[in-house]
């Protein structure tokens, strides 16, 4: 299965709770923070709601 990388490149200071909240539920918690999650449409849903903060790229 699919898996996508998720990097934080600007910081959530002066966003909505929501998109803070999302942040957090990803799991990152500053500028430059990485995880990588299984490609559900779950994650891509979250990804999308944030996607002026974050970048995404798909690893095998």
């Amino acid at each position: 299965m699919a898996r996508l990388k998720v990097v934080q490149k600007k910081s959530a200071i002066g966003t909505k709770p929501q998109h803070r909240e999302t942040l957090r539920t990803l799991g990152l918690k500053r500028i430059g923070d990485i995880v990588v999650k299984e490609d559900r449409p779950e994650i891509r849903g979250m990804v999308k709601a944030v996607d002026h903060l974050v970048t995404v790229e798909e690893v095998d």
